[in-house]
């Protein structure tokens, strides 16, 4: 056997000759068969790929996002749940809010199954709304006011939700869209309806219909290939396993603190948000000049002892800078974990933190997801030895009930160290596109490893497994870019 040393290990060698005989075998043996589906996998790799390296996704116990949401106030109702600036309110007083908005939105016949856009600067009033919508058991659309105007007329007019729910700030910046009323939570009739309502948690007994953990949660909208943005509507059961499913790694708890950095029409905010209050943690809504100043955000980090830090790595490689500059402040940061998302991340850049931080304190943790696969898909705990390694991006293993395939065109299992295109199954899939059935059709595709009908998701993006059931990130097998974790079709660019 003779092979470059200095390109292949051994068993690499190995296998590839193993991998051409089992392909010059299968082709002698069914001469009619296409090539790309003759099976050059050892059975004992298939095993390994299709099966070991993969997770259970057997259903968990569903709930809704109100309902653990109200367990958390039970338990803590004096705790500080949101902070915005110098304001901050508890469990008990943000939930009284949401109740009472809530009913206002069910008085008005709105529930499960409907949108309710919200068009509102980061504020406690921002999150409050959330929640109400979810209460109200309709699901929440957010619109980032900096949005381009046009989008956010594509976006109404695309869910046609029930109503808007804003402020006198951002409604005169609305499109105007005469079937869509808006309802502007600082105007004096508001607030004085909004006091006629009971501030009690509303069941299913007060909403048109009984809120299902199936129900629609949240719809958000991505950018599209031929310049026409896509809703994504996930369901509440998706949100709640995400975190049941992640606890065991990061054993979230009542005295964590985490911020809201990003906006909430990423889906990452989904994590910040449901993250602290699903756990009696406290949120701190980042105002947006500081989430654009790293310096003022490290001193706010530290200032409010935060204990939870989501970024996209580029957010992140500017607050090391700040880091660098001003390592007094650093050095009091609280931080159990730091978690990236949303773009690859250049592991080669962290050997900077590493030199002014233990490897433990923050641990480093990188995730890859997609908002079709709610948030997040894979989990892979970093430190120094990994930064060294020269590879892509490093995204680890998929989550415990998510499945992971590596593909080629044919939709056959690549082996361990070739570039395939990534599919993801399991109980994290989005339910689709929102009047997009061809487009969903298209993409949440039936998963030939399953046997009980599950579908399985196409992402576009490129991956390989390596020899130890991890995957490298590889890139797009489209003209998808990420900016600050915001996904950008030049197509709809050039549209």
């Amino acid at each position: 056997l003779e092979y470059s040393t200095d390109l292949f290990k051994r068993e690499t060698a190995e296998m590839l000759i193993y991998r051409l005989l089992r392909l010059l075998d299968g082709a002698l043996s069914e001469p009619d068969q296409h090539i790309g589906l003759l099976d050059i996998l050892a059975p004992e790799e298939r095993q390994k790929i299709l099966v070991d390296w993969n997770g259970n996704s057997d259903e968990k116990e569903q709930a809704s996002i109100p309902s653990l949401l109200e367990e958390q106030v039970k338990k803590y109702p004096h705790h500080i749940a949101l902070v915005y600036g110098e304001t901050s309110l508890t469990y008990e007083e943000v939930n009284k809010r949401a109740n009472q908005l809530a009913r206002l939105l069910i008085a008005k016949g709105i529930g499960p199954e409907q949108f309710v856009a919200l068009a509102l600067p980061r504020s406690l009033e921002m999150v409050i709304g959330l929640l109400a919508v979810l209460k109200a058991g309709a699901a929440y659309l957010p619109l980032d006011p900096e949005y381009p105007a046009d989008r956010l007329s594509f976006m109404l007019s695309d869910a046609q939700p029930a109503c808007v729910l804003t402020d006198s700030s951002v409604a005169s910046k609305l499109p105007e869209m005469a079937d869509i009323r808006q309802i502007i939570l600082d105007e004096a009739s508001t607030i004085e309806e909004l006091e006629h309502h009971s501030p009690i948690n509303p069941t299913d007994v007060d909403r048109i219909r009984p809120l299902s953990p199936l129900n629609s949660a949240y719809i958000i909208y991505t950018s599209g290939s031929t310049g026409v943005p896509k809703g994504v509507v996930v369901p509440h059961q998706n949100v709640i396993r995400l975190f049941g499913s992640t606890q065991h790694w990061y054993d979230f708890n009542s005295n964590d603190v985490w911020t809201m950095f990003h906006s909430y029409a990423f889906d990452f905010s989904v994590w910040e948000i449901w993250g602290a209050l699903l756990h009696g943690g406290k949120l701190v809504v980042v105002p947006h000049s500081i989430s654009r100043s790293p310096m003022e955000f490290l001193g706010l980090l530290v200032k409010e002892g935060v204990t939870v830090l989501n970024q996209t790595p580029s957010a992140f490689y500017q607050l090391m800078q700040a880091d660098r500059e001003m390592p007094e402040i650093g050095q009091q940061l609280a931080l159990r974990y730091v978690i990236y998302g949303g773009e690859a991340l250049e592991l080669s850049r962290l050997e900077d933190w590493y030199g002014r931080h233990p490897e433990n304190a923050p641990y480093l943790i990188n995730m890859y997801g997609i908002t079709e696969t709610t948030v997040h898909v894979s989990y892979l705990e970093l430190n120094r030895d990994i930064t060294s390694i020269k590879a892509n991006s490093l995204i680890g293993r998929a989550i415990p009930d998510l499945g992971v395939y590596v593909l080629d065109a044919v939709l056959q299992p690549v082996p361990p160290g070739v570039v395939g295109e990534l599919y993801v199954s399991g109980p994290g899939l989005a339910r689709g596109y929102l009047g997009r059935p061809g487009l969903t059709a298209d993409r949440f595709v039936a998963n030939p490893f399953s046997s009980s009908g599950e579908r399985m998701y196409r992402t576009g993006d490129l991956a390989r497994w390596r020899e130890d059931g991890s995957l490298d990130y590889m890139g797009r097998a489209d003209h998808q870019i990420k900016i600050r974790g915001f996904r950008i079709e030049l197509g709809e660019i050039e549209a």
